[in-house]
């Protein structure tokens, strides 16, 4: 088979998700993340954006609707990682969540991207995180990355807010 590699520009352009209840998840990605909708099919499953684009989430309810969440020690999504643009966007969620009294479930820098963990209502994980710029990404010796998982800098992160 001929050697094969996805085109620079590609992108993962959207997830789609089981729930047990619909509502209660667009409780969670609108009311909280603050997604927005862009299109329902009745009351079985809604597409949701940031800024307009057609989706980034869908919501479904097909074969999931009342069910419990996904067993954690199977094979299947371990969490959607949501990107945002600032650091300091990053710190705005992260007090909106805070003061909303959502709980977190971690907070990590690893080097590349700082990031705040949490689980939505159905338990599917939700990574919510910021990419330093490329030229501060640390390296290896031999060129790749050098990624880790150390604790977040919460203060430095919240200093964010205070500039501008």
């Amino acid at each position: 088979m001929e050697n094969y590699t996805v085109p620079t520009n590609t992108k993962i352009g959207h997830v789609h998700l089981k729930v047990a209840d619909l509502e209660r998840a667009l409780g969670f990605y609108c009311d909280l993340l603050g997604f927005e909708i862009t299109t329902r099919y009745g009351d079985q499953a809604v597409f949701i954006s940031a800024g307009g684009y057609h989706h980034h989430i869908g919501l479904n309810t097909w074969y999931s609707k009342g069910m419990p969440p996904a067993p954690t020690n199977a094979a299947g999504l371990f969490h959607t990682a949501i990107l945002y643009p600032t650091r300091k966007s990053l710190a705005e969620i992260f007090v909106r969540i805070t003061n909303a009294k959502y709980p977190f479930t971690g907070y990590s820098d690893h080097g590349v991207s700082e990031a705040l963990y949490l689980n939505d209502p159905d338990q599917n994980g939700v990574e919510l995180y910021w990419d330093r710029p490329k030229e501060e990404w640390p390296m290896k010796p031999d060129g790749s990355l050098e990624m880790f998982s150390k604790p977040l800098d919460m203060e430095s992160l919240l200093s964010e807010l205070q500039k501008d």
